[in-house]
């Protein structure tokens, strides 16, 4: 098969899954919202809403890890080797995974304790 006609046929197969994603866990919400769920689909998807700002911060944080790695090569006064920048990019995407874990568990334990009256 032809490399011209593989691009862009899985780049439309992610854009179908994403739309379809999307679509099915917007139908799950209006369900559980009207109440035409049992009690334990409703527990299931519970922490759901809550959780998808914590995975773009995580995601947000490792991906300017790497951009920070990068960046320091081109500004860097002195040679930078292309192993090292690797090394540097998965140094400082594993630093904001371990911010991300603390982040996350402080905000689990906060919204488990309740607010404080």
């Amino acid at each position: 098969m032809r490399e011209e006609v593989l691009i862009p046929a899985i780049v439309f197969f992610f854009i179908y899954l994403t739309i379809k994603l999307l679509v099915e866990a917007n139908t799950r919400n209006k369900l559980i919202k009207q109440g035409l769920v049992d009690e334990k689909v409703k527990y299931l998807f519970e922490g759901w809403q809550r959780q998808i700002p914590l995975n773009n911060l995580k995601w947000g944080m490792v991906l300017v890890g790497i951009g920070v790695a990068l960046m320091l090569r081109q500004w860097a006064w002195f040679y930078v080797s292309d192993e090292a920048v690797f090394g540097l990019m998965f140094i400082f995407a594993g630093i904001g995974f371990l911010v991300y874990y603390f982040i996350s568990q402080r905000q689990t334990r906060d919204h488990q304790s309740g607010p404080q009256a």
